[in-house]
């Protein structure tokens, strides 16, 4: 059963109408509705793109966090071959919310990691919703620092709304498990490329993201805050969230102008979610050609174009 956004309810009609058509002619030979559930499927189709024509920020997000978006095991299962899971911090615990391990992308040795959400109720509860505690950025550094001894290039895929703020997560050092992670990924002299497949909320999507090259697909979100938290802090009101969307520059096409990242992912109309395999093809050859790009770079000049990267953030587009 499709799950349809807000704002996609006069599309839910349509497609609902033309999928009733056909119910009854199933149930009825005789019956010949094909022209007229034609004529719906024509008519969902344009307003499908036209509702994707010009997307809003907080459209965006609602796109970004759609519960049948891809999540990084479909990314994994489908792009990568031989993937051997790694687990723990070897200090405390393995979090759930975060998978990674060896794996093979063209039958090119890598390192993978990401977050992972889950795809219903008892996995995403499983996998905290993508929130990453401690033991979460601690196993990501342990899997870094391995792929940087034995020169494989790191493939991050960001999905996560941020950090987890629980209060076990806080005493267990959560902003400076964090920052080391940053730090790891400003230190490999391996290439690191990074894709934002969904939300990269926060700190908690920075200390992955940190990359060499960073991508974005053209629905996902990357921010400081989510829209709704930045509302609640600078007007006191969650429902100021779409004031927020847009003060934040939270879409892939003003991170690109800002040069917070290196190119966008284009997506099947209709967002991810309608169309996942042409997704993870897309993601899949984006990742080989940013790889590509870094081919025959040594160690010193990946660890300093990466640490350039991102002191000069932000200063492209600064007068747009």
């Amino acid at each position: 059963m499709t799950h349809y956004l807000d704002f996609e309810r006069p599309l839910a009609e349509i497609e609902g109408k033309a999928e009733e058509l056909r119910a009854m002619a199933r149930q009825n030979e005789e019956m010949d509705i094909e022209e007229e559930a034609a004529a719906l499927d024509k008519k969902a189709a344009t307003l499908l793109k036209d509702l994707y024509k010009d997307l809003t920020p907080w459209r965006k997000c609602q796109v970004a966090r759609h519960p049948e978006r891809p999540h990084c095991r479909d990314y994994i299962n489908a792009l990568f071959t031989e993937f051997t899971p790694l687990a723990g911090d070897r200090n405390f615990a393995d979090d759930h919310a975060v998978m990674g391990g060896l794996a093979r992308l063209d039958d090119r040795p890598v390192m993978v990691i990401g977050h992972e959400k889950g795809n219903d109720t008892k996995s995403r509860i499983a996998h905290n919703f993508g929130m990453a505690r401690p033991e979460g950025y601690r196993k990501a550094i342990r899997l870094m620092q391995m792929a940087d001894r034995f020169g494989l290039p790191v493939i991050t895929l960001v999905d996560t709304p941020g950090a987890y703020p629980g209060k076990g997560a806080e005493e267990r050092g959560q902003s400076e498990a964090i920052a080391r992670s940053t730090e790891a990924c400003l230190q490999m002299g391996v290439p690191l490329v990074s894709v934002i497949i969904g939300e990269g909320g926060s700190g908690g999507a920075v200390a992955f993201a940190t990359a060499n090259k960073v991508a974005m697909l053209q629905h996902s979100v990357y921010s400081v805050i989510s829209p709704e938290g930045c509302a609640s802090i600078l007007w006191k009101d969650a429902e100021k969230m779409r004031e927020a969307a847009e003060a934040l520059r939270l879409t892939a096409q003003d991170l690109h102008k800002l040069g917070v990242i290196d190119r966008i992912i284009d997506e099947p109309l209709g967002g991810a979610h309608r169309a996942p395999e042409d997704t993870i093809a897309r993601v899949g050859r984006t990742l080989t050609d940013m790889l590509s790009a870094l081919d025959g770079k040594d160690r010193a000049t990946l660890i300093a174009e990466r640490r350039r990267k991102f002191l000069d953030m932000g200063s492209k587009g600064l007068a747009a």
